[in-house]
């Protein structure tokens, strides 16, 4: 059973793939633009170009993505673009995937993809946006803080590259803000991205 439905998941990712290329194939998007990539909290912020005027946003969240699938998928998603700047959207469905991935393994797999686009785009800025505290996920909100931590040490070290908190940012007084999720307590509603837009915005790159 586990290995149909990693199957399905593939090949929900092919057809998602395929259709962002039949989309370019109509429409390229513009080069220079800011890419945003990830999985399903970018995907389902369909109205982002509202929230960021002023700037050409190009979206490409895919599914319930992980890591392995972003960088499986770049030479799709992410270099035919050659976007000005790269926002990160992922891991959370990593250490969703398995009591196994640990928050190493996560980070790991970021830094596989952060050098995977330093090699090809070395002058292109990178922002990675903290991974958020899903109601759904409570358990494994102690892991998701040692991603955030790490990444965001480990980007210090690196130039051109940002780490945009929203985390912290969708607690009040120590509770986390459910009225900021849909009802499957996993994925955001406006007020979630309003959030989101805030913590985000000040790293974007102006023209």
């Amino acid at each position: 059973m586990l290995l149909i439905t990693n199957i399905c998941m593939a090949q929900t990712f092919a057809d998602e793939i395929k259709a962002f290329k039949k989309q370019d194939s109509i429409s390229f998007p513009p080069k220079n633009a800011i890419l945003f990539v990830g999985s399903s909290s970018f995907r389902k912020w369909v109205n982002v170009q509202d929230y960021f005027p002023g700037y050409k946003i190009i979206n490409r969240g895919f599914g319930g993505s992980t890591l392995p699938d972003v960088i499986n998928y770049a030479d799709d998603i992410i270099f035919p673009y050659e976007p000005k700047q790269i926002v990160i959207y992922c891991g959370e469905n990593d250490l969703a995937s398995s009591d196994t991935v640990t928050a190493e393994i996560v980070i790991n797999r970021f830094k596989a993809l952060f050098f995977l686009i330093r090699d090809r785009m070395p002058n292109v800025p990178v922002v990675f946006v903290s991974l958020k505290p899903s109601p759904s996920r409570e358990k494994l909100w102690p892991r998701m803080e040692c991603v955030n931590d790490a990444v965001k040490k480990f980007l210090k070290t690196k130039n051109n590259t940002s780490f945009a908190d929203v985390y912290n940012k969708m607690f009040k007084r120590g509770k986390l803000k459910e009225e900021l999720f849909l009802e499957d307590n996993l994925h955001m509603n406006e007020k979630g991205y309003d959030i989101w837009q805030k913590a985000i915005n000040p790293y974007l790159l102006k023209d």
